[in-house]
């Protein structure tokens, strides 16, 4: 599916100065999807047809990204969760599956960390996670990431190209399966259109956040209140095979998905792969 039939089969939810652009589709148990930086959406369209006929999918935009908005200074992450528990809220789900990816992952720890303090009004029934830094000792950001997360962000955010944003991609995809064309050119002009040069260094401060709340959002993966699993591109050089690795070893009962061919975009790049490791996981349940 391209991107404007994506973006023409959604709704957006409005709740004050927070705007969230959502795609809802299938029949079921409600199954929040949350993808990664610094793309949208639209990531869940290749395996969509799939889980929809098993789950009411809701996926939506995260707030900066896309074409949700919202105001965000800091504590990206929080806001990120707010967003998605104000949209679940109003959409009258009680109780609801997650399926995150990359920077959805540590919203999802957010999420749960939550839950944990007894603060969420929704039943987050289980967790699957794919190729997201959720450990700081496992996580290897690119270079270009660390300076757009530094002070000098900003300035550097300004001159941001399609052609280094091109580049980072078919970096942390798999030689085997690397990105398209159409998904390259249609992520990009879709985040250019959004203020995305400005929006990408304030959304990157949560590779620091991920620091400072370590102890809060490590708690739900150490002591699971609810089933989890992990789905990962193992060729991913920034969260892939070591990522995957450190989730085993905090919950060896867990399933850990290692896919070959895959990089940072599983979903993307091995969509029939990550299906059959996320029905895996659910039939199990």
């Amino acid at each position: 599916m391209d991107i404007e039939s994506w973006y023409s089969k959604g709704k957006t939810f409005v709740s004050g100065d927070t705007s969230i652009f959502y795609v809802r589709e299938g029949k079921g148990i409600p199954l929040v999807c949350i993808h990664g930086f610094p793309t949208s959406s639209w990531d869940f369209a290749p395996i969509l047809p799939e889980l929809s006929p098993r789950f009411d999918c809701i996926v939506p935009d995260l707030v900066g990204l896309g074409v949700s908005k919202a105001p965000l200074k800091k504590d990206i992450i929080m806001s990120q969760a707010n967003a998605i528990e104000v949209l679940v809220e109003a959409l009258g789900i009680s109780e609801a599956h997650i399926f995150a990816h990359d920077v959805g992952d540590t919203v999802v720890q957010e999420l749960l960390a939550r839950k944990l303090e007894n603060k969420s009004k929704i039943t987050w029934l289980s967790s699957v996670f794919m190729n997201g830094g959720m450990f700081p000792e496992a996580n290897t950001p690119r270079p270009i990431q660390k300076l757009l997360a530094s002070f000098l962000g900003p300035l550097l955010g300004r001159f941001l190209s399609a052609k280094t944003f091109d580049k980072t991609m078919h970096d942390i995809f798999s030689k085997a399966n690397p990105p398209s064309k159409e998904f390259l050119d249609s992520s990009w002009n879709l985040l250019e259109n959004n203020e995305g040069r400005i929006m990408i260094p304030l959304i990157l401060s949560y590779l620091n956040e991920r620091k400072t709340y370590l102890k809060r959002w490590r708690a739900p993966i150490e002591n699971p209140q609810i089933p989890m699993a992990m789905i990962n591109g193992i060729e991913d050089p920034i969260s892939g095979n070591k990522t995957a690795l450190f989730f085993q070893k905090l919950q060896p009962k867990s399933h850990t998905f290692f896919l070959e061919n895959s990089g940072h975009y599983p979903h993307i790049e091995t969509p029939k792969e990550v299906l059959k490791a996320f029905f895996k996981f659910h039939k199990s349940l």
